[in-house]
């Protein structure tokens, strides 16, 4: 047993001054600040320059681009090592005047806006190229110029009824397949649960693609695939650990089955922010149409999101208001999607809402394996020929109705 100054405690750990515990605890953090100075002082002596210019080095992302009458307006990120300035403006291969907000030089991850005073024209593809102080250029092209929407009243309204087209409707249209699931055969069970947990891999498995797109774009020192697994592993974890709290000891009963119908909720809720939030910013930028077709593919495509809410509740006289409860978390968030991604869109967080939503739904499939796995086995429930059958029919629900939701 070892002995310091102190209180000798079990396995050898002793307690010692609060104090000299707490310089012991600073010790590491103060020479790492030291060594942090040293570099930031004297980091040319140490390992000498790079033979690349430090200009060279500049790297602008135009995060968004927004139309206002007569005007173009482009925020600009610095994304690169160092400060940029922002030079010159070129609008259709052509130099325009400019001006930066706050200032033409952007320090290191800092914004700045970009006002363009331009004769747009509705409906015509816009390149907007910025071009840095020693002639580095960044460009951004738009397909379809539109007027942005400003935040009001009435844009709010319209974003919300947006949401409530491709989101809330259609899940709530879904949630009517419960009289129909209740009188379905006992062993017809087992491949609805199945068949919701291939709908949610495939809906997992697209928000992952999306949020790869997202990180593509984004700049280097965000880390794109670290937010990816920040959000989907943060997820994943949480709702394992507030599963276990809400399901206590009753793991087969009713109040497990209605717990698991709320993680479907949640999980696809998450996932229908991230998309909310997609179609909001792309209708608002002009790069999707809000057509009577869209709007049916929608409707279609999300409506077996509210098969996969109500599956796991067949078994029991669910009542109205959870029926209506389950329908507003997963399908409500699409309205705060649409309004985040119109008015405030951020690719940053855009990212992250995608992998929380993504891994939301993996946590959810694996609930759902769990607990149809006869022996504990989370692949022996799947393997089985009907739940292997239903979880095919998700895939093939999702793939063959995702044609019409294409953007």
């Amino acid at each position: 047993m070892a002995r310091v100054e102190g209180e000798v405690l079990p396995g050898g750990a002793a307690s010692g001054h609060p104090a000299r515990l707490l310089l012991l605890g600073l010790l590491p953090l103060v020479l790492l600040a030291g060594l942090v100075w040293l570099f930031l002082a004297k980091g040319t002596d140490l390992v000498g320059t790079s033979g690349a210019p430090p200009d060279a080095l500049l790297k602008l992302q135009i995060e968004r681009v927004t139309f206002a009458s007569h005007q173009i307006l482009a925020t600009v990120r610095n994304v690169g090592p160092v400060e940029a300035t922002v030079a010159q403006v070129m609008v259709n291969e052509a130099l325009w005047q400019f001006s930066v907000s706050p200032e033409p030089t952007i320090p290191r991850l800092a914004t700045a806006t970009v006002a363009i005073p331009y004769p747009w024209v509705k409906g015509d593809p816009v390149e907007v190229k910025v071009v840095t102080s020693n002639g580095l250029t960044f460009t951004r092209n738009i397909e379809v110029a539109t007027e942005t929407p400003r935040p009001g009243a009435a844009a709010f309204g319209l974003f919300a009824l947006l949401g409530t087209y491709v989101g809330v409707i259609p899940v709530f249209l879904g949630l009517l397949w419960f009289p129909f699931l209740r009188r379905v055969q006992e062993r017809w069970f087992d491949f609805f649960l199945s068949l919701t947990a291939g709908l949610l891999v495939f809906l997992g498995v697209d928000a992952l693609a999306e949020a790869f797109e997202v990180a593509g774009r984004l700049g280097g020192p965000f880390k794109g695939v670290a937010l990816i697994v920040l959000g989907l592993a943060g997820s994943f974890l949480a709702l394992v650990a507030i599963g276990r709290q809400l399901r206590g000891r009753d793991r087969e009963g009713a109040r497990a089955r209605l717990a698991l119908a709320y993680f479907v909720a949640v999980g696809i809720g998450l996932h229908n922010l991230g998309e909310g939030l997609a179609i909001g910013a792309a209708y608002a930028l002009g790069e999707v149409a809000l057509g009577a077709f869209l709007v049916l593919g929608f409707t279609i495509h999300n409506t077996t999101e509210g098969l996969a809410i109500v599956a796991p509740v067949t078994r029991d006289t669910a009542r109205l208001g959870h029926l209506a409860l389950l329908g507003l978390v997963a399908g409500g968030p699409t309205i705060v999607g649409t309004w985040i991604g119109a008015f405030t869109y951020s690719e940053p967080w855009a990212l992250l809402f995608l992998s929380v939503g993504a891994g939301a739904i993996f946590q959810v499939v694996y609930e759902i394996a769990r607990f149809r796995a006869a022996d504990g086995s989370v692949l022996a429930g799947l393997a089985r020929p009907r739940n292997l059958l239903g979880l095919l029919a998700g895939f093939l629900i999702m793939y063959a109705t995702g044609f019409l939701v294409a953007r």
